[in-house]
């Protein structure tokens, strides 16, 4: 049977590697960014890999296109059986002066798209063989001084607001989804990825170690929520 996961918020660093990772486990895979030339060259590199895999452009901050966007997918690489979520916006960085419309961004991206997408992809995930969702978090999202002195240095805050709220969805998904055999869990991740974005030379996270860890929640079934640094 064929197996198929979306990756969501494509890009080099954790999505690259979770992609090649599944990739090798026997997953048909589907990479889904807002830039067009980047999801096709990384369906590409796969495909070289000997990996089957597609390119999808999409914008994940808005919720009203992931039904489409998920019946595309299921018509080119067939039913989903995991889905990846790692789309994030850095947006609203300070609450006292961003815009409502910027903080509802970055909300959207991280809590009510990832919901939106969960809702699309539910029918293949019920008739599939060890389904799953799967969410990078971040380390802002967690309740410490510490955390929000660093946000708030970071001009990180709409970000840490929101993956606060993502930590809640995945734990409620987790608890609604579980007795129908859908396992939801999520990775939260503590330290800087090497040659992400956020890498300027402090990286010290290997991204294919970040997918390691995803791989083992994913086989073990159990734990809600791992932290990686």
């Amino acid at each position: 049977m064929t197996k198929t996961i979306v990756v969501g918020g494509y890009g080099v660093g954790i999505s690259r590697a979770v992609a090649e990772k599944f990739g090798r486990e026997g997953f048909a895979v589907a990479l889904v960014g807002r830039r067009a030339q980047n999801v096709q060259a990384g369906a590409a590199e796969l495909e070289r890999a000997g990996i089957r895999a597609r390119g999808f452009s999409a914008d994940l901050s808005d919720p009203g296109a992931l039904a489409a966007l998920i019946a595309q997918v299921r018509s080119a690489l067939g039913p989903i059986t995991v889905l990846h979520w790692n789309a994030y916006s850095h947006g609203a960085g300070d609450l006292l002066t961003s815009e409502p419309d910027a903080l509802r961004h970055v909300f959207d991206v991280s809590v009510t798209s990832l919901v939106a997408a969960v809702q699309a992809v539910l029918p293949d995930l019920r008739e599939a063989q060890n389904p799953a969702v799967l969410v990078t978090g971040g380390a802002l999202s967690t309740y410490s001084p510490a955390a929000d002195a660093r946000a708030t240095q970071l001009g990180a805050m709409g970000l840490a607001v929101a993956k606060a709220a993502q930590h809640k969805a995945v734990g409620v998904l987790h608890a609604k989804l579980k007795p129908l055999g859908i396992y939801v869990g999520e990775v939260t991740v503590s330290a800087i990825v090497k040659g992400t974005a956020a890498d300027r030379g402090q990286g010290t996270l290997e991204a294919a170690a970040v997918a390691e860890r995803f791989w083992a929640l994913y086989s073990a079934r159990t734990e809600v929520s791992a932290v990686i640094s």
